[in-house]
């Protein structure tokens, strides 16, 4: 019975530059008349774990506007339009602390908002990182580069220094499955 939703139509609301607003009218047999909700339409992302061969991960710390404060993460942005997200995890990876490694491994694929957003974001392993280049990040980012070991790692997660959700899920995924 709830997967019965039927969209009646779809109208563009918004552009704002890194995503897009419509807003959908939706019907339902069990509800009275027909609903509007608000999507947002935004790029997927792609993050990744990196793992250097001494058994560190590459961490970033940066400026979240959104909570106008540094946050301690993994490398990660913007699949472009028509990139595989893998590619666009080891670009990132690249762009944001200079490190390059083995191929990539899915870790998960989550959707961040899907009461709001239409998006995904996807998690990849790198093993064997190591920088071949300096960070250069995107014009509006100011990276700092951090390794950590994998136990200050799960202390560090556990204590609440990285608060970012979908982070801090892509972490907790990576640490359950590793051996340190």
């Amino acid at each position: 019975m709830t997967d019965r939703w039927r969209r009646e139509s779809s109208h563009p609301r918004g552009d704002y530059r890194v995503f897009r607003v419509r807003e959908d009218t939706y019907s339902h047999p069990a509800v009275q008349d027909e609903r509007s909700y608000f999507v947002i339409e935004a790029p997927d992302w792609a993050n990744v774990v990196a793992l250097t061969p001494a058994g560190e991960v590459v961490l970033v710390t940066q400026f979240r506007q959104g909570v106008a404060a540094v946050r301690l993460e993994i490398p990660g942005g913007i699949v472009e339009a028509g990139e595989v997200p893998a590619v666009a995890a080891v670009r990132e990876l690249r762009e944001e602390t200079g490190y390059v490694g083995a191929a990539p491994e899915l870790l998960c694929v989550v959707e961040p908002n899907p009461a709001l957003q239409d998006n995904r974001c996807w998690t990849f392993v790198v093993r064997d990182a190591r920088p071949v280049d300096a960070p250069a990040g995107d014009s509006d980012e100011v990276l700092r580069v951090e390794l950590c070991a994998l136990t200050d790692l799960r202390a560090r997660v556990s204590a609440g220094e990285v608060p970012h959700a979908l982070i801090q899920l892509a972490l907790l995924r990576f640490l359950a499955n590793c051996d340190d």
